[in-house]
This record gives structure tokens, sequence and C-alpha cells, in this order.
């Protein structure tokens, strides 16, 4: 099978998921702090309710699949096929009733992604990508159904690059003097976003996004629909970014080039 063979299910995911999380936003739930007193890792119960929905549905159709989800932890890592989900990635701001959250349905095939998915359901958009072309799917102007491909732009360096992170703060202190180094050098920063903010690259609006702490479900999903569209995304070292850490994804080469010198500068 390829990518493309699994894009009916992976619908199916988004619907199932997105059915379980919509009757909590902007509404009363429960919510937990997973962090055991460090920074504030909020759980809701949305967030557990999609993941289990998703897991349901996988059994059922994959049983030989692997699972990796934030909420339920891993199940056969090593198949030849593992669904990576996120079912609410950017928790603080779903509590806040902010839209800017998505889930991330990924899949890797023999350890690599070749497929991801970022559905908000509250917008009703769905971004995805296999790594060769990227997509966006909602609504247009006037309430039709609307979809275009989605293309990174060019940009030729930092100075002239937009950059975005989900907050400094979360960046561990050891890297966060090389982020600094790398933020004073663009033309503008931007806060928060999660997922937001590499679908936004992907579609031409953001040239750089910057992140560190990054597990695989944070990740695996982007990757396809930035590389889809055109972008880059790598490890600050350059590497692999599929098991998560520091991540850079630019839309431009040139800026990822200078942003990798950046953030290296003096190691």
């Amino acid at each position: 099978m390829t990518a493309v063979d699994f894009v009916p299910f992976v619908e199916r995911l988004a619907k199932v998921s997105g059915e379980a999380i919509m009757p909590f936003f902007r509404a009363a739930f429960a919510m937990e702090d997973k962090s055991g007193g460090g920074v504030f890792d909020p759980v809701t119960e949305a967030d557990r309710a999609a993941e289990a929905a998703m897991r349901r549905l996988i059994g059922e159709a994959f049983p030989h699949h692997g699972v990796i989800g934030e909420e339920f932890g891993a199940d056969r890592q090593d198949s030849e096929y593992v669904w990576v989900l996120d079912p609410i990635d950017g928790t603080k701001s779903f509590i806040a009733g902010l839209p800017l959250w998505g889930t991330l349905i990924g899949l890797l095939h023999k350890g690599a992604p070749c497929y991801g998915l970022m559905h908000q359901p509250f917008t009703r958009e769905k971004f995805f990508g296999d790594g060769k072309a990227a997509h966006w799917a909602g609504r247009g102007a006037n309430g039709e159904t609307a979809s275009r491909r989605l293309l990174a732009r060019p940009c030729s360096g930092l100075d002239r690059a937009t950059l975005m992170t989900t907050s400094p703060k979360l960046i561990p202190e050891p890297l966060r003097p090389r982020y600094d180094a790398l933020e004073a050098k663009t033309r503008l920063a931007r806060y928060g976003g999660d997922c937001y903010a590499y679908c936004m690259l992907a579609a031409g609006h953001v040239d750089l996004v910057v992140e560190a702490g990054l597990n695989a479900y944070d990740i695996v999903a982007l990757i396809p629909i930035v590389r889809g569209a055109g972008g880059i995304v790598t490890t600050w070292d350059g590497g692999d970014p599929s098991k998560g850490g520091a991540i850079v994804a630019a839309g431009d080469k040139r800026v990822h080039e200078q942003a990798l010198e950046a953030l290296n500068a003096g190691l």
C-alpha cells in the first residue's frame, strides 16, 4: 500500500476525532496538569476521547499497525506502519477558547513519515500532504467547499523572514540563547500557533518555525505537509526530525541554511 491508499481512512480518523472534541470546545470540561509540578502541561477529556476514538478505528481496520499517541503511549511501534497521533496539538489554546489548535494524524512507513494531516474541526480546515505535494481544504469566503495546493513562499534570508515559535519559554534553557540569537536576525517574530505555525509556513504566510523539546507526535504529521509544500524541516543540527527534539522548518532553503548557521554559531 502507498500513502494515497490510506487517505480515505485518515479522513475517517479526522471525522471521529472531531466529533469527540467539538462538544468540549468553549464548554465546561475536566482538565488535569500532566507536568508533575513543572511547566503547566494540560490534558482534557477531549484529548483522551479523541485519541481513544482514533485508536479504536485503527485497531479495527489495521490490527497489525503500530500506534504512538500523546495520551496513551506507544503500541507495536516497530511495525511497518505506525500511526502517530496528537488529538489536540495546542491544548493551551483549546482551553482558552482560541482556535489555534488541531488534531495531528501522521503515518510512518518503515520509520519514515509518509503522510500527515492537521484537522481543525472548529474552522473546518484540513492541511495534508505526502511529502511530494500538500493541500488545504476548507470553506471559501462565501461558505462554499474549497481547496488549493499549498506552496511555501520564497524568502531570500533571515532579515526578510517571519519567524514563529509557540513560546520562547518552552525552549529548554540551555538552547534558549541560541534561539534568541536567531530571532534577533529575523524581520518579525510571532508567538503561539503550535501546529498552525507549520501549516502557515506550508501555506506561504510564514517563513520559519523554530521549536525545541518536541515529541514525535508533535511533528510527524507536519513533516509531509511542510515538505509537500516545498519546505524543509530538520533538527537544529540538520538531522532527521521525525523523533522530535529541537526542530527548524523553513519555506526556503536559503532561510533554512541561515537558520542552521545562526543556531549553531560558536558550537
